[in-house]
């Protein structure tokens, strides 16, 4: 099945995922302490599509926030200005709307390790919350277990079978997936009070 691009987010772990049909020449780089980057590979083919291109995962004090494109800054942003989890979600996703691309991608993102004082959230530790804009419908949700929400196909958040409890073994885990078109993963553990590790696993490191 192909999925294509997709979050699973849980409390205290999450992923990202590109698969891609269009442009598989591409890696996940950790570009400065905190953020993640997915950009070509050296040997890509030049491209002008806006959404090839993008930070996927920004830590905060708050919350590590992981997507599908730049609406991962702004959300991190929010965040970071104390906006509750919920509403740095959803406002970002709101306003971009989905990808205007020839498929209207969905946008599709999650925050890990939500701070256990955020309103958006009834944990008693670091909770977590998951989003999608899609052209028909805003759909974002507060989560307690593993939750997956992907651009084709699986495109409303459900509960998903997703084992890995730190960051190295989410980004392996997701990248090995049985989805089609895999191109790279990034995972994160912890929370906004013990801090973040993040991981990647590029289709080169095979």
């Amino acid at each position: 099945m192909y999925v294509g691009r997709f979050v699973v987010v849980a409390p205290e772990v999450g992923a990202y995922r590109v698969s891609s049909r269009s442009f598989p020449n591409r890696e996940a780089t950790g570009r400065q302490p905190g953020t993640v980057t997915v950009g070509p590979t050296e040997d890509a083919p030049e491209t002008d599509n806006p959404y090839v291109e993008y930070n996927c995962l920004q830590q905060t004090a708050r919350g590590t926030v992981i997507g599908n494109g730049s609406h991962v800054d702004p959300i991190a942003e929010k965040l970071s200005l104390g906006y509750p989890a919920r509403d740095a979600l959803a406002e970002p996703l709101l306003a971009l709307d989905f990808e205007k691309d020839d498929y209207d991608t969905p946008r599709v993102a999650g925050v890990v390790g939500v701070d256990p004082a955020d309103p958006s959230t009834n944990a008693d530790g670091p909770g977590a919350v998951i989003g999608t804009v899609r052209r028909d419908a805003l759909l974002v949700e507060e989560v307690t277990e593993p939750t997956l929400v992907a651009t084709y196909e699986k495109d409303s958040p459900e509960a998903f079978d997703f084992s890995a409890v730190d960051a190295a073994g989410a980004a392996r885990e997701a990248y090995d997936l049985e989805f089609e078109h895999e191109v790279c993963a990034v995972g994160v553990s912890g929370s906004a009070v013990d801090g973040f590790e993040t991981a990647i696993v590029n289709g080169g490191d095979e």
